[in-house]
């Protein structure tokens, strides 16, 4: 036995990099597959999809319809209303990449949720070879692989199946961030601007290539910067800031309302909020989404701010001084810190607070640098924990304020 499973390791480690990754992200794919169909059963005529939904009902379930009907129908020349005359949820909140990719790839098949599930399935594939290019110089082999096997089975690992743009722009997001860090600045002229109009998301990639310029400036005497790695990083940076409020200005023009796109986006955080939303306001979100949830909890609201400052703090130090996010390089923490910064800005903290937190997939690595087997296996069960309550939460439940994906 104890030959057998020597050999077997020897083939394995063997065996090509990619066809290694494929056994991963397909057996991942299984046990996320078994996961819905197991939602599937417990769901009841009490959720959103329904008593005794197929696996095709979650693939274009939630976000996905948005995508859809962008597809489908374009988007709106004139913003929808609410009965009280304030903007309603419209498509102008979704990127068109994903969106028509699905639609030329299921053209085929016939099915634009075809279209949407293989893109999506597909990227996440090429999305973990692009994390483990991304990873292996800095954390060794054998982490590299336990980081591509916890981004494979994560809490969120249903993206990988579903209509959502996730995936697609993880993908691009991990060749965008290898680009930069082993300074191909030249291919980021291609990566920008899909990702601009994949998912939101490249305004903070924007402050990452600020700080990327500034720690290069810092660092040239031992890392010298020839000129023109200076026009690239400058040039690139306007692009993915331009590229980054267009959408605004595209909305804006399409229908007449310089404001559209904002005020798309805060007719889903008025859900949230009883008083309602005045306006767009940089870091609002967060200190009203903090005193939101601890007033849910029974807490004193007050105390949500307070919370959120040590949350801030505690992120912070963790960047700077945690050693297993230090191994990682300081890119991918400049990375980490932007997106970071971004999401206090921009979002408003609910449900759909973990799906945004994927753009910090490589922090898995820092997960993986233990070398304790126990630990690595605990981390993976916790995934697989916490995928399947997400799963269950989102697609069997999926009937309450807080169960949105």
């Amino acid at each position: 036995m104890a030959q057998f499973a020597l050999t077997a390791t020897r083939r394995w480690a063997g065996a090509p990099l990619a066809l290694r990754i494929a056994v991963i992200y397909l057996a991942a794919r299984v046990v996320t597959t078994a996961m819905m169909i197991a939602a599937a059963t417990q769901s009841t005529s009490l959720s959103r999809f329904g008593a005794e939904p197929g696996l095709a009902d979650f693939i274009v379930g939630w976000d996905a319809q948005w995508y859809w009907l962008v597809a489908e129908e374009g988007y709106p020349s004139s913003l929808p209303l609410t009965e009280s005359g304030e903007v309603a949820e419209n498509a102008w909140a979704f990127m068109p990449v994903f969106a028509f990719a699905a639609k030329a790839v299921g053209f085929v098949f016939g099915s634009w949720g075809m279209g949407a599930f293989l893109l999506s399935f597909v990227a996440g594939y090429f999305a973990c070879l692009a994390l483990h290019r991304l990873l292996r110089d800095r954390i060794g082999a054998r982490a590299t692989m336990w980081s591509v096997v916890f981004f494979a089975s994560g809490p969120i690992a249903a993206m990988f199946q579903v209509g959502y743009a996730e995936t697609l722009f993880l993908l691009l997001l991990f060749l965008a961030l290898d680009a930069t860090v082993r300074r191909n600045y030249v291919w980021l002229y291609l990566l920008i601007p899909v990702m601009a109009f994949t998912r939101p998301g490249i305004l903070a990639f924007a402050l990452y290539l600020g700080l990327h310029g500034i720690l290069r400036w810092w660092r040239r005497r031992d890392d010298p910067l020839a000129p023109r790695e200076i026009v690239h990083i400058v040039a690139l940076g306007v692009l993915a800031t331009i590229t980054g409020f267009s959408w605004q200005v595209i909305a804006g023009f399409v229908t007449g309302d310089p404001g559209a796109y904002l005020a798309t986006e805060l007719a889903w955080r008025r859900n949230w909020l009883v008083g309602g939303v005045e306006g767009f306001v940089p870091f609002e979100g967060w200190i009203q989404a903090s005193q939101f949830w601890f007033a849910q909890w029974g807490l004193p609201g007050a105390w949500g701010p307070v919370a959120l400052a040590l949350l801030v703090v505690a992120a912070g130090a963790a960047l700077l001084y945690l050693p297993q996010l230090r191994a990682l390089g300081p890119d991918l923490r400049l990375w980490s810190a932007s997106y970071l910064l971004y999401l206090l800005a921009v979002f408003f903290p609910q449900s759909s607070t973990f799906r945004l937190l994927l753009p910090l997939s490589p922090a898995w690595g820092a997960l993986a640098v233990p070398r304790s087997r126990a630990w690595r296996l605990g981390v993976l069960a916790v995934c697989l924990l916490g995928q399947w309550l997400w799963i269950y939460h989102i697609y069997a439940l999926g009937n309450t304020f807080w169960q949105v994906p």
